[in-house]
């Protein structure tokens, strides 16, 4: 038997161009992974293999009808996927132009301007007693809680995120996450916190710190008491920044390598 599959091999020739094309293919197999990774499209999907698998079977067992049922039900599936998913369609593939190939280009630049915009927000939000939960994805997807909340897909903007969390806007109850430098959803709902000694906390506070105990995100708090901006990271909430401090942890927890420069060449000076 060994004999026969390195004679079934043998006759394969292995090229860069091979290689390219299994790259290729690859990388849009990984991307489509996570684009629909915690979406109802992974059990879409889990179904569509059940249907096609059951196709094959009819074929195998001769159940004739089975299969012609099945068959002409397959011809449509495209079409009625086409009508029923056409939002979530342009969703992924407005993504896809973002995917991580193409945004390691553009990302340091878009992601100063977005700490930029959260910073003169949160000052605006402070000054007016605003209360505000702004959470930032980076390695962990925060799927989610994003499909928890109003879609928004939008630029980050101090206008957008200041207007979103006014009294007035029906979007201001939840906390706003922003994902892939973007303002991906508002009004969303994330997980609280069990930690004991967090319940002299208000609500936005432990559901901040229970987001980044669950994942890598950064959570900002204005609190609508006092206008006091918060940052929490790994669990750890930071009280009492001012402006510049807050642009200083936001830059380190977006650039930890930049970070890890800049004190390192502290140390050398």
């Amino acid at each position: 038997m060994l004999d026969s599959l390195l004679d079934a091999f043998s006759g394969i020739r292995f090229g860069w161009r091979d290689a390219i094309d299994i790259f290729v293919v690859a990388f849009i197999a990984y991307e489509f992974l996570k684009l629909i990774r915690h979406t109802r499209a992974v059990q879409i999907g889990i179904g569509a293999v059940l249907v096609v698998a059951m196709y094959y079977l009819s074929e195998v067992a001769m159940l004739r009808t089975v299969n012609w049922f099945i068959g002409n039900l397959l011809s449509y599936v495209v079409f009625a996927a086409i009508v029923l998913f056409q939002a979530d369609l342009r969703r992924v593939l407005s993504r896809l132009g973002r995917a991580s190939l193409f945004r390691h280009f553009t990302r340091r630049g878009t992601t100063d301007e977005m700490v930029e915009e959260i910073v003169t927000a949160a000052g605006m939000l402070s000054e007016q007693r605003v209360g505000a939960l702004i959470a930032i994805e980076k390695d962990i997807g925060l799927r989610t809680y994003v499909d928890s909340g109003i879609y928004l897909d939008a630029r980050v903007t101090y206008d957008l995120l200041v207007s979103v969390f006014q009294s007035e806007s029906p979007l201001h109850d939840g906390a706003v996450i922003i994902q892939e430098n973007r303002v991906a959803a508002a009004s969303c709902f994330l997980p609280l916190t069990v930690n004991a000694q967090s319940t002299n906390l208000g609500t936005r506070h432990r559901a901040a710190i229970g987001l980044t105990e669950e994942s890598d995100a950064v959570a900002l708090i204005v609190s609508e008491e006092t206008g006091i901006v918060s940052l929490v990271r790994d669990g750890e909430i930071e009280s009492g920044l001012d402006s510049k401090q807050l642009a200083e942890h936001l830059d380190s927890a977006m650039h930890p390598r930049r970070s890890r420069r800049r004190s390192v060449s502290k140390k050398e000076e």
